[in-house]
């Protein structure tokens, strides 16, 4: 990673970051397929999700900003523990994601989100995280294997965006004691 870490601080997302974590969403909305959300957002359309991660529990929300930016800028990316289904036995499951500012990408952000988010649901009653990788996405297949998480399947054709069919690998992590 370029940045030091005291230039690189990892805090949970507020409403104050709504504006820049909607640009860097909006980036993947509308230039890739790693989300297949298919319409950009208006900051007001993301509020619920933002509200959804609170500071403490299972479904965190988690902002990498560059400390020696003020305002939007300073926010490199940002990664979740989000509700893995809605159904009440899913409760020890988690989604994860993380996503990176264009210009953060590949200065090891990702990783350093990652670190915390997992370090942060240590002491949480989790028993797995999940996390569906669109393909092919090599960086992302590397980062989550670091972090131990393990091929368990992938939906073929799974979403159409952009006039093409998406697969969508899904790798899973063990969490809690037996992690």
């Amino acid at each position: 990673m370029s940045e030091s870490h005291t230039e690189v601080q990892v805090r949970p997302g507020e409403e104050g970051d709504l504006a820049a974590l909607t640009d860097i969403y909006n980036h993947y909305v509308r230039e890739t397929a790693l989300t297949f959300d298919t319409a950009p957002f208006t900051p007001e359309q993301r509020l619920p999700w933002l509200v959804s991660h609170p500071e403490d529990g299972p479904h965190r929300l988690l902002v990498a900003q560059d400390v020696r930016i003020v305002g939007p800028a300073s926010v490199l990316g940002y990664a979740t523990s989000s509700a893995f289904r809605p159904k009440a036995a899913y409760g020890t499951s988690v989604e994860v994601s993380v996503y990176c500012a264009p210009s953060a990408t590949g200065r090891g952000i990702g990783t350093l989100l990652y670190k915390s988010l997992f370090e942060a649901l240590t002491d949480e009653d989790l028993h797995r995280a999940y996390a569906g990788i669109t393909q092919p996405n090599d960086a992302s297949v590397r980062l989550h294997e670091r972090f131990g998480f393990r091929h368990v399947g992938t939906y073929s054709e799974v979403g159409r965006k952009f006039g093409t069919y998406w697969d969508v690998a899904w790798y899973e992590k063990r969490l809690g004691p037996e992690a």
